[in-house]
């Protein structure tokens, strides 16, 4: 069964996965990017090996998002995977996954301001055209070498799995940067819901001083992490670990964009009060 890390992307995702990978695949709570592998991300194109080679096309895909993870589950073993996909139904049947796959969520929301900012910068794009994307309901991303993933906007994905109530946990970015203690005793709660598993306060304390923004940027640039993006244009390379603080939009938005920002997401951002 599948406990999903689910989020827009730059929300926080990477820095969850390390926090879990490093308590429940550690010895002694270190975190190190190899760990990261023991979680995958969903979907990549091996999950459809004998069922489709279309990988760019998204009604084909969504026919076979089930059967791919039936067959991940078969060894009926809890697995986490990580996806940035919207929780979605094509066609009216064709579901992203089910109560038969499905455990649990753990879903990461940051503020889509500085969600923005953060995304433009990784995908190579303006604020304007990212904006763009990040407002429009078939907005799609492609991975795994030109596999599709549809996103939404950035209200319609945290909606989606929202809608997930039973057995969802909601960890906001800022609370992490706040209080990652905190927060790491609330996701290993949720978790000891579906396993038990015992995590020493040392073991939590490794975890924390060796998942710290400057320490994890300090790995990148060793060439410890494999996830930089890369502008397919000039080929260029671009640190995955820029700033990761909060409220960075204060210094980087124009009013205007402000705006149709809080416009747009205004029931989401209330909700979740970043307004």
């Amino acid at each position: 069964m599948i406990i999903w890390i689910a989020s827009y992307p730059k929300s926080g995702n990477t820095l969850v996965r390390a926090i879990l990978s490093s308590l429940i695949y550690s010895e002694n709570g270190n975190f190190n990017f190899n760990l990261l592998n023991k979680i995958d991300q969903y979907p990549q194109k091996k999950h459809f090996d004998g069922l489709t080679n279309k990988y760019g096309d998204l009604i084909e895909l969504s026919k076979n998002w089930i059967f791919s993870q039936n067959r991940l589950n078969l060894n009926k073993k809890i697995k986490y995977l990580k996806t940035h996909h919207l929780n979605c139904t094509i066609n009216k049947k064709n579901y992203f996954t089910n109560e038969n796959n499905t455990l649990g969520v753990i879903y990461i929301v940051r503020d889509p301001r500085d969600v923005l900012v953060s995304y433009a910068r990784h995908s190579f794009n303006s604020i304007k055209n990212t904006l763009l994307d990040m407002t429009t309901s078939d907005n799609c991303i492609f991975t795994n070498k030109n596999l599709v993933n549809l996103l939404g906007s950035w209200s319609d994905h945290y909606n989606s799995w929202k809608r997930i109530n039973k057995n969802f946990l909601l960890i906001k970015y800022e609370d992490l940067i706040e209080n990652k203690k905190k927060e790491i005793i609330k996701i290993l709660g949720f978790i000891n819901n579906f396993t038990k598993i015992s995590i020493s306060e040392e073991k939590i304390n490794n975890c924390i001083n060796t998942t710290t923004f400057e320490n994890m940027k300090n790995m990148e640039e060793k060439g410890f992490f494999e996830e930089q993006a890369i502008d397919e244009k000039t080929g260029k390379k671009i640190n995955f670990f820029h700033k990761g603080k909060n409220n960075q939009w204060k210094d980087f938005l124009d009013t205007s964009t402000i705006k149709k920002i809080e416009e747009n997401f205004e029931t989401e951002m209330k909700e979740l009060k970043y307004i």
